[in-house]
């Protein structure tokens, strides 16, 4: 029988490919709170730290831009990566791990991916060797393991040869030589500037890149092109000699290569370890030897991590029909959560609707951290009640890139958030907590800043009442949309509708009836402005042209539906029912996929100067007719919001790949994160439909999530306690869930009764005359049974 492609271990919390060729791309990832890793199935790796700005330490042997992760990281022969050559002395033949750069083809292989490590299994001529990673909780450097065992039954002459890459550091100044005092490969290098005012914060940076082991190598290389060699990376000549040379890199693309001779008898094995990160100096790198390689060093900082990890556990834990879904909520989704709200992406300069939907995460994960992110927002905001464009996070950081083009919608996302965070905390007190502005010190309370920033997007609005786009909104590259001040965004006008009301129903809560009315009223006149001016008669429109243009409507041959005002007229109930049937079946039509939804369609394939870059980037890829699974998820949530139980999972579960080995294929990558988008224009490129892009940077985390726990389990949080309504798919007859909710335990049951004619709820085995837990004891543990009607079709 044939070996499977790929699968999760017995309980779910590590997956394993067993194949590098048929997933080529498939990626993990890990992080602390100062740097992050990707790493790829074939031995590549993209990592970044944070000095304070994202930095790189092992680089391409060219000069490279250095900025953010990249969706659809292409590899190529000399890309960063982490590598071990493996030698029999006496045939001359080798192998390397995990695949790259030779790319033999391994009798044995596995990539295991779990949530604190990720380590490769390569079995070949009679040697398992399996190379490992994993991080400490704080400190920038990664911790690799390498064992090797003679599996035969003859005793082995090999050497191993670890070699990770380090690459063109600086056209000003680079070198590396093996420095044996310190038992490490140091490469130096100067952060190039020009500016005199730059040279303070050049001398400070972390510019030495080092390679240190725990037992002193037999030989090394220094110099990437005496590595090679004629022979090139995947059959180096320094590799086919007997010994590495012990070359340095004196003004020459630096690389660290160590090579160990081993004599194995049979059945025998060899451990080293190794360190590989970046340093400011000698005495840092001596530092972390002391900390890491000295007895115990690895198994402390494994036990410091997973405790670390350990918060990324999130409120729930869920036992249903569909195990794969089980694994990824349990193991993997909140792990993705708490990167995103707890590391913030790795910046500096967080935009702010990732911020704020990052934080709005961690509300079901930790909510301390969420509060804090609400409050640093609050403390930035402007004087006129608008938003930055991103939230700094330290004195040091500036806005930059994306974060100085003026977007519009900031403000919307704050009472999306807070009304998150007031539901499952009830910490109503939050709204009283006075702020003050970090850039005039004037203080306010979050209530009242929080009117202020709805009052700002009442006043963003045209003569025709809707919201202006300026150079974007949610969909960042719409840059052309409105940047001679009269374009508008239909979505932003809908998702303006929705946070009024949701506002609203919080300060009728508050007890200000005066505001809710105000913003009742004027939600109801946006929403009748959206309803005359963005119907077209099909579906709502996107927006409108500082022209006077309306687009995304169905005249458009490209772009003539988009997915977002959609979902947010249904999320903000300004379609009325046949304007709903209408949306469902031009969605279901033109934009639903076997991958998920796409965010617009026909995608573009040509500028159009009046809507902006968004029609320059490839079809199919990123904001331009991907599947982009943050919109995908606002899709999810109209569907549960319509009731639409059985549509909504099944949308809501094409977010995830497989369970087929078809799907995981197609679509290349492991099911341990949402990524960012999956390729669509799947009529227009149907080669490429369903490719994942990669990336783990989304706001479909936090959205997820909290659908998964409030609706489609239904334990949602309000003032008064834990409200019980759930939209499980009709295929479903029970499932089982633990829910943390105000420091109480639930552990919730579900069961489908062919007499039951609506929800019964029972709390310790009684009946409920509502769905909602009042009055819960924080330390308790609680049963609910939840008994829902059978689905007839």
């Amino acid at each position: 029988m044939p070996r499977k492609l790929l699968g999760p271990d017995e309980n779910g919390e590590r997956y394993e490919l067993y194949c590098p060729v048929s997933m080529p791309d498939a990626a993990g990832f890990l992080w602390n709170r100062h740097m992050v890793m990707q790493l790829n199935c074939r031995g590549y790796v993209v990592a970044q730290h944070m000095q304070p700005e994202p930095a790189k330490y092992s680089h391409p042997p060219m000069l490279e831009r250095k900025t953010f992760l990249q969706p659809e990281q292409p590899h190529f022969a000399h890309h960063p990566g982490r590598f071990v050559y493996v030698k029999d002395e006496s045939s001359g033949r080798f192998f390397s791990v995990p695949h790259e750069p030779v790319r033999r083809p391994a009798q044995n292989f596995v990539f295991s991916v779990g949530r604190s490590g990720v380590r490769w299994q390569v079995d070949n001529d009679d040697l398992a060797v399996i190379l490992s990673v994993s991080l400490p909780a704080d400190d920038v450097v990664e911790l690799w393991t390498l064992h090797v065992r003679n599996t035969g039954n003859v005793e082995r002459r090999i050497s191993v040869y670890p070699y990770f890459t380090i690459g063109y550091m600086s056209w000003m100044n680079q070198s590396a030589r093996y420095d044996a005092g310190l038992g490490a490969i140091v490469a130096r290098s100067i952060t190039p500037y020009q500016k005199l005012e730059d040279y303070p914060g050049v001398k400070a940076l972390k510019d030495i890149t080092f390679l240190a082991h725990d037992r002193h190598a037999d030989a090394w290389e220094c110099s990437l092109a005496a590595l090679e060699g004629e022979g090139g990376l995947h059959d180096p000549d320094s590799i086919r000699a007997a010994m590495l040379d012990k070359g340095d890199a004196i003004y020459e693309t630096p690389a660290a290569a160590l090579q160990y001779r081993l004599q194995m008898p049979p059945h025998g094995q060899e451990c080293l370890r190794f360190l590989f990160g970046p340093a400011h100096d000698h005495a840092e790198i001596g530092l972390l030897r002391d900390r890491y390689l000295k007895e115990g060093g690895f198994e402390n900082a494994r036990r410091a991590y997973d405790t670390y990890l350990s918060r990324a556990t999130g409120c729930l834990g869920i036992d249903t029909p569909d195990r794969n879904f089980d694994h990824f909520v349990n193991h993997w989704l909140g792990r993705q959560v708490y990167y995103h709200g707890a590391a913030n992406r790795l910046t500096t300069d967080p935009q702010t609707r990732n911020f704020l939907q990052d934080a709005m995460g961690m509300i079901y994960v930790d909510a301390e951290v969420a509060k804090d992110a609400l409050l640093r927002a609050f403390s930035q905001q402007k004087a006129d009640g608008n938003m930055p464009e991103g939230i700094v996070l330290n004195s040091h950081a500036r806005l930059k890139y994306i974060n100085e083009v003026p977007h519009t919608d900031h403000c919307v996302w704050l009472p999306i958030c807070c009304a998150a965070y007031l539901d499952e905390t009830a910490d109503w007190s939050l709204l009283d907590r006075p702020v003050a502005s970090s850039t005039d010190r004037s203080s306010a309370s979050v209530f009242d800043r929080m009117a202020a920033a709805l009052r700002w997007l009442v006043r963003n609005r045209d003569a025709r009442g809707l919201s202006l786009i300026a150079q974007g909104d949610w969909c960042d590259p719409m840059n052309m949309v409105g940047h001679k001040g009269h374009g508008v965004s239909g979505w932003l006008s809908m998702a303006t509708v929705y946070a009024l009301k949701l506002w609203a129903e919080v300060c009728e809560q508050y007890g200000d009836r005066a505001l809710c009315s105000e913003f009742r009223s004027v939600a109801d006149d946006i929403g009748a402005a959206v309803r005359r001016y963005l119907w077209d008669g099909e579906w709502f429109a996107r927006g409108i042209t500082d022209d006077g243009v309306p687009f995304g409507v169905s005249d458009d041959e490209e772009g003539s539906i988009y997915l977002n005002p959609q979902s947010w007229s249904v999320l903000a109930d300004i379609a009325d029912d046949r304007q709903q049937d209408k949306i469902l079946d031009a969605v279901g039509q033109r934009l639903e996929t076997r991958y998920g939804a796409m965010l617009l369609a026909p995608a573009y394939t040509a500028m159009r100067e009046d809507i902006g870059r968004v029609t320059q980037k490839h079809p199919g890829s990123a904001e331009n007719g991907s599947i982009y699974n943050h919109a995908a998820m606002f899709y999810v949530l109209a569907l549960y919001h319509l009731g639409e139980a059985d549509r909504a999972y099944e949308q809501l579960r094409r977010i995830l790949p497989g369970p087929d080995e078809e799907d995981y294929l197609r679509r290349g990558q492991l099911p341990v994160f949402v990524p960012n988008y999956y390729r669509g224009a799947v009529h227009q490129y149907p080669r490429t439909a369903g490719r994942s892009s990669q990336l783990f940077h989304t706001g479909a985390a936090s959205w997820l999530y909290r659908i998964v726990v409030e609706r489609l389990f239904g334990l949602r949080g309000n003032r008064d306690g834990l409200r019980v309504e759930p939209q499980l798919p009709s295929t479903w007859n029970e499932a089982s869930v633990k829910r943390r909710f105000r420091g109480a335990e639930f552990a919730v049951r579900y069961r489908r009764d062919a007499d039951a004619e609506r929800i019964r709820v029972s709390l310790d085995g009684e009946q409920l005359d509502d769905v909602v837990i009042r009055n819960a004891v924080s330390g308790r543990r609680y049963t609910i049974d939840v008994v829902l009607p059978m689905v007839v079709k």
